[in-house]
């Protein structure tokens, strides 16, 4: 059992690793509203039909905290939508990878935020190990140019838009799994099978609206299709994998996402990279595990992960109920 949990956890690393690359692609034919409502509106029904097939879950949500469910719920749909438009807004393939690995600051920043909204303690290895995950960052978004603050500035100024909404990816997902542990703390479950069809009619909503190209076909509807299923998919297998896994294992398991997730998109996206891209995204994973080390017991939230309660001395329980 142990053994096939930890499993889970990491085949849930391995699909949540496909989202950036896919989500490009979906996006280049679709518009990237459209593909986000298509995706979250498929995980939505999914997420709907489980919370509609007993009344225990849907009892047991409606005595979530409305400040969690408001206040969290919003942060979920946020990221989304952010998300898909920074892939999206992306310039190129090539800045697809830069804007994806912006959105991959959300551990360190989950680790800043609970020193003040969670009133952890950190010890010396903070500071080196975030500077050791903004130096990553600022390695990759050098791409192409010397490495100085000009370069820098100059390739952040070529698309402002895309990777201002990388880096608030980033943001709202860090608050979001900082204050999920502040407004639901103690209570049982969390409310992501609610989160999941409110988000997925928001972008329905937004996608109505915007013009987007909306070139459908074969590959998109595969595409949207496997991205729907994998992304509701990895929620389960991650949570058996906190409930029967070997946590710590998976958890550092997943601090490498930025990295399967660059390699993913290289490869699906066949776009060409270079030796200062695969440093700057070694540094950033190493910053963001060690950042992890210096404060928390345990792991900050990836993304979609359903919400764990506190337990003794600090320690997380996973979400009971889910399969």
């Amino acid at each position: 059992m142990r053994r096939s949990g930890t499993a889970c956890g990491f085949a849930a690393i391995l699909l949540w690793s496909t989202s950036v690359a896919i989500a490009r692609s979906l996006s280049e034919r679709l518009g990237p509203l459209t593909a986000a409502s298509t995706v979250y509106g498929l995980c939505g029904v999914f997420a709907l039909g489980r919370l509609l097939s007993g009344n225990a879950k849907w009892q047991q949500i409606r005595t979530l905290p409305r400040k969690y469910l408001i206040g969290c719920g919003g942060l979920f749909a946020v990221y989304m939508l952010v998300f898909y438009l920074a892939v999206g807004l992306a310039g190129s393939r090539q800045q697809v990878l830069e804007v994806g690995l912006l959105n991959y600051l959300w551990p360190v920043l989950t680790i800043l935020f609970s020193l003040v909204f969670l009133g952890k303690k950190a010890r010396w290895l903070l500071l080196p190990s975030t500077c050791l995950a903004l130096s990553g960052i600022f390695l990759v978004l050098t791409q192409g140019a010397e490495v100085s603050w000009r370069s820098f500035a100059q390739n952040v100024a070529g698309n402002p838009v895309a990777y201002g909404l990388g880096a608030a990816a980033g943001v709202s997902w860090a608050l979001y799994s900082t204050l999920t542990r502040r407004w639901a703390d103690g209570e049982r479950g969390g409310g992501v099978d609610l989160f999941l069809p409110a988000s997925g009619v928001v972008l329905c909503l937004l996608a109505f609206l915007a013009d987007e190209p909306r070139a459908w076909g074969l590959r998109p509807l595969v595409e949207a299709g496997f991205l729907g299923v994998v992304t509701y998919v990895a929620y389960g297998l991650w949570d058996r994998a906190m409930r029967t896994g070997n946590v710590v294992l998976v958890a550092a398991g997943s601090y490498l996402t930025p990295l399967l997730s660059t390699l993913v998109s290289c490869l699906y996206l066949a776009v060409a990279t270079t030796p200062r891209l695969w440093v700057g995204c070694g540094l950033l994973v190493a910053g963001s595990f060690l950042s992890w080390l210096s404060v928390s017991e345990a792991p900050p939230v990836p993304p979609g992960t359903p919400f764990q309660r506190s337990g003794k001395n600090g320690a997380t329980e996973p979400e009971p109920g889910r399969v």
